[in-house]
């Protein structure tokens, strides 16, 4: 791409073999019919099977895809870096399992029209359908609480889409200090506690296959990064 987009998609990926290609060539048909000037930017990170390639694949075949990786799985890293390799006026922050065309452009419209400058697609608000197992949907509930608890968060949703302009939500990225899936909490807070308008939307979740890495096994890490969290923000 030679040119400045209006929109980037910041997409992180980690062993996404088996969806890559059907995830990237929907996402693309979708987005044709609505005429954006936009950026897809896959931010693999230490994949074990052929998601790298299937992404350089993707990329020499389309030209508004960039690759770019990280050599260790983490989530947080992965979307920071992606974030930070953005050039559009405005980032759209992504899942390869739900790519939501219809949260893309009612967040563009707010983000377009002056309404917001943070647009977070909720999962948990009143209007949200989540498809999820009723036992992650619960996990989603008890995190929030948490959040609540420790940082007084007032919003009812940290993960998943997030829509932003780039210019104002930049300096947030790189005040960030913890990564992995609390990433995108500790920017979701930052968001709330800067002075810029944080919107946020209902969505409907409906994930197109089981996360790549298992709810417990992520807990432990979550723990240990909601200590270093609670210092970082309070700090």
């Amino acid at each position: 791409m030679t040119h400045a987009p209006e929109v980037s998609f910041v997409i992180p990926i980690y062993n996404e073999e088996a969806i890559l290609h059907a995830a990237v060539v929907d996402l693309r048909e979708r987005l044709a019919p609505h005429g954006l000037d936009y950026e897809v930017i896959l931010a693999e990170n230490g994949s074990s099977d052929r998601t790298a390639d299937l992404a350089r694949e993707l990329c020499a075949r389309y030209p508004e895809l960039r690759l770019e990786q990280s050599p260790t799985p983490n989530y947080g890293h992965a979307l920071r870096h992606g974030i930070t390799k953005a050039l559009g006026a405005f980032v759209i922050c992504e899942e390869i399992d739900l790519c939501d065309v219809d949260f893309h452009l009612q967040a563009l419209e707010l983000l377009r029209q002056g309404r917001a400058d943070f647009v977070i697609g909720s999962k948990l608000i009143g209007g949200a359908r989540d498809a999820r197992p009723l036992f992650r949907h619960g996990a989603s509930l008890l995190y929030t609480a948490v959040l609540r608890a420790l940082f007084d968060f007032r919003g009812t949703d940290t993960h998943g889409l997030k829509a932003f302009r780039r210019a104002l939500v930049e300096p947030l990225v790189a005040a960030c200090q913890v990564e992995r899936d609390v990433f995108a909490s500790e920017l979701v807070l930052r968001a709330y506690r800067a002075p810029i308008r944080v919107v946020e939307i209902p969505v409907r979740i409906l994930e197109k296959r089981p996360p790549s890495v298992g709810l417990w096994r992520r807990v432990p890490g979550v723990l240990k990064d909601l200590w270093h969290l609670t210092h970082a923000i309070r700090g």
